[in-house]
């Protein structure tokens, strides 16, 4: 057998094999849940921001629809805010979900680099 053909086997071989959970699994597993809802809140806050201002920039035209400018500059406001404000949210909902998960990510990490 090639050299290529070896580590095509180990390569598949491996996606069989039952793996063991480590202390490294458990605390990328850690920051993972700690990070992933902020970070979602995020993405779908900002989108909804985005489409908000798009809706009030669509209301302004008047080919569009005819005498809703002030309704879309209204609109527009709205979304501008929203938009605006979406990365102080996520930050603070980020250092809120961090400060309460510090106290296990600081046991996994201390037991790792205690093992090392």
């Amino acid at each position: 057998m090639s050299n290529s053909e070896i580590k095509a086997v180990e390569r598949i071989r491996s996606r069989y094999e039952e793996r063991k959970v480590t202390k490294l699994d458990e605390l990328k597993a850690l920051d993972k849940k700690t990070r992933r809802p902020a970070e979602v809140f995020a993405y779908v806050f900002g989108t909804v921001g985005s489409l908000v201002l798009g809706s009030g920039m669509c209301l302004c035209m008047p080919e569009v629809i005819e005498g809703y400018m002030p309704l879309g500059i209204g609109v527009g406001i709205v979304g501008i805010i929203m938009v605006s404000v979406n990365y102080f949210i996520y930050k603070a909902s980020l250092k809120a979900r961090r400060r309460k998960a510090s106290a296990g990510i600081f046991r996994l990490s201390g037991e790792i680099l205690g093992n090392a």
